[in-house]
């Protein structure tokens, strides 16, 4: 797994990256110490996972990473962070990205990495736990009619949002994993979203009790 590290704290992004490497599965292709790195790096290198802290100076890494996703849709954003703030989770939700665990989760670090490489989205304890908090203050009225939405569609995003993979909605459902990836991506377009970390924003702002 090739993944670039920026943070604007150099003792840190250094022995970050001597911890991962001595992994043996991860490699750390660059390295840098602000938001117009991560653009730079993310665009010359195409790294599997960009790892990146989120208060840097100048441009955030909340910034970078929306500039980055905007051009590169795909981009696996994972934020590191000491910082719990409820607006900076909302945020990296909403623009897409893949993770958000804090620092002081070290242990938790290579395994979110691993995660985030597969596709999936990983929030450390801390983080999910003040979602619903987050999301309660930008909850809007939501009708399932306005968007085409059957019960078993409803069933799926609440599921998603719990951040159950397909496989364990499948099971959860009786359903088949194929069957959960199309409705999946039917709810997708019906709501107009880019991923699953986008329409789990989607059900806590408008659905999540």
């Amino acid at each position: 797994m090739r993944i670039t590290i920026v943070d604007d704290d150099k003792l840190v992004a250094i022995s970050l990256k001597t911890i991962l490497e001595a992994s043996g599965k991860i490699e750390v292709c660059d390295m840098g110490e602000c938001g117009e790195d991560a653009i730079r790096l993310y665009s010359q290198h195409k790294p599997d996972v960009a790892l990146m802290d989120i208060r840097m100076n100048g441009m955030t890494g909340l910034e970078a990473g929306e500039k980055i996703l905007s051009q590169y849709p795909d981009a696996r954003i994972l934020y590191l962070t000491t910082f719990s703030d409820d607006e900076y989770i909302a945020k990296a939700l909403s623009i897409g990205a893949k993770g958000y665990i804090l620092k002081q989760d070290f242990e938790g670090i290579t395994p979110a990495l691993e995660t985030v490489a597969r596709g999936q989205r990983v929030f450390g304890d801390a983080v999910m736990n003040k979602l619903p908090t987050v999301m309660n203050g930008q909850k809007h009225e939501f009708s399932p009619e306005q968007y085409d939405l059957s019960e078993r569609e409803m069933q799926i995003i609440e599921l998603v949002g719990e951040g159950l993979n397909n496989k364990e909605i499948a099971s959860k459902l009786f359903l088949s994993e194929g069957t959960v990836r199309n409705c999946v991506s039917l709810i997708l377009e019906k709501l107009a979203l880019r991923d699953r970390t986008q329409l789990a924003v989607f059900y806590f702002k408008n659905i999540a009790k």
